[in-house]
């Protein structure tokens, strides 16, 4: 069996084609949810979000991705297991993505959001517990897994709920809302390019292990957000008012203020996913190759610029075709989305990622920016919702790590009846 498996180059072809179909269907589904709410809102045409997420998630993934992985995410599998079952672990490397990726395939035909990371934690529970044995996974953290679909979608929903009531609250409720937005829109421009530095820092440059405690961090990103006020300041003073306006043309200027501040946070949280997602598609790749060269199991595994490229490469050929379904159900479908808010759905996104990174709360990219759209559904009314696709989001999220295990264990046994001798 080992001279079959290890040092084949086929298993390594295999693996680099299931590594890029995989981060094909991420594209197509996840990185869609970054760029949702921009399209829905009228910010960004699918075009030019396509190419915006498409020129940033690569930019995450092969300058950020960083040199090493986790072989597994999040720890799912015990490595003493491993030890000894290196052919068990290439097939069942192979069969968590084209499993995650078939799932993903099938979620995004329907327009569903699911995250990927559950996908790919499922596959990898599905033949750990066959191939390797129940014990050999570790099941607390397939718990914390199961609570991040209570704790993403409620804390992004109740961040975006208050952002967009606050930001009613200041501008969009009062007389002149434009002047409203010249007097207070640099403390907004303030904390938007605040919280995107956070994120760049703690989330789309993780990888590259800057070892930055919260106070340099803050540091350095107060200082951006005293930039960005600048800006935002200097923009807002060239933005010429309508005389007399009345009715909806009152909040047409106003809103394009939020279309800036919406899309520059999109795609901060475009950029920190390629960064972090892209392991989904390139950790059980770097695994497969680890176990060719004759090396023992490891949970890390170094990563060779060509499989950063293939994750990115992937990542942006599904976007460009087929992201456009999911774009449709986040920004369109769960309720109706005008620029501001789209922006309140965003940075409340970008804001519980920062709180959940620093606190180490399991969350879901994916879920935490439905749940925020969800949020900003509900401070206009239960009416604003379609409680018939929010009930379809939740049940497939619901479904998403039990059905990646299942066809797991399917893949499983059919990689180790093709390859084994």
């Amino acid at each position: 069996m080992d001279a079959l498996i290890f040092g084949a180059p086929g298993i390594v072809w295999l693996a680099a084609g299931l590594a890029l179909y995989m981060a094909w269907t991420i594209g197509a589904n996840d990185v869609a949810n970054a760029m949702g709410t921009s399209v829905g809102s009228g910010a960004l045409t699918i075009f030019r979000a396509v190419v915006v997420a498409g020129i940033l998630e690569f930019c995450g993934a092969f300058l950020a991705g960083g040199h090493v992985t986790d072989t597994v995410r999040k720890g799912i599998l015990v490595a003493d297991f491993a030890a000894g079952h290196e052919p068990l672990i290439v097939y069942g490397m192979l069969a968590s993505l084209m499993s995650a990726g078939t799932l993903l395939l099938a979620a995004t035909r329907f327009g569903l959001p699911v995250s990927t990371t559950h996908a790919i934690v499922g596959a990898i529970v599905g033949f750990g517990a066959v191939g390797l044995g129940v014990d050999s996974v570790v099941w607390g953290k397939v718990a914390q897994i199961v609570v991040t679909w209570v704790t993403s979608p409620l804390i992004g929903g109740v961040l975006a709920f208050l952002i967009f009531n606050l930001t009613r609250y200041l501008i969009l409720d009062r007389e002149a809302p434009m002047a409203q937005a010249r007097r207070i829109g640099p403390i907004f421009f303030f904390v938007v390019f605040f919280v995107i530095s956070l994120v760049t820092v703690f989330k789309g440059l993780k990888q590259l292990r800057l070892h930055l405690d919260f106070s340099e961090a803050a540091g350095v990103a107060a200082l951006v957000g005293v930039l960005g006020a600048l800006i935002g300041r200097f923009f807002l003073r060239r933005v010429s008012e309508q005389p007399d306006p009345t009715g909806s043309d009152r909040f047409r200027q106003v809103e394009k203020v939020f279309v800036v501040l919406q899309i520059l946070t999109a795609c901060s949280v475009a950029f920190a996913h390629g960064s972090n997602d892209v392991a989904n598609a390139i950790g059980p790749l770097a695994a497969v190759i680890q176990l060719s060269r004759g090396a023992a199991y490891a949970a890390q595994a170094s990563v060779a610029p060509w499989m950063l490229v293939v994750g990115g490469v992937g990542i942006v050929i599904g976007l460009a075709t087929w992201g456009y379904r999911v774009m449709e159900t986040v920004g369109r479908k769960i309720t109706e989305l005008t620029p501001s808010r789209g922006f309140s759905a965003e940075l409340a996104a970008a804001l519980t990622i920062v709180l959940a990174s620093r606190l180490g709360i399991p969350v879901s990219t994916t879920h935490i920016l439905v749940g925020s759209v969800f949020g900003v559904g509900l401070a206009r009314g239960i009416g604003a919702l379609d409680l018939q696709v929010v009930g379809k989001i939740l049940v497939s999220w619901i479904a998403t790590l039990p059905l990646a295990a299942g066809l797991s264990i399917f893949f499983f046994y059919f990689f180790k009846g093709l390859l084994s001798p």
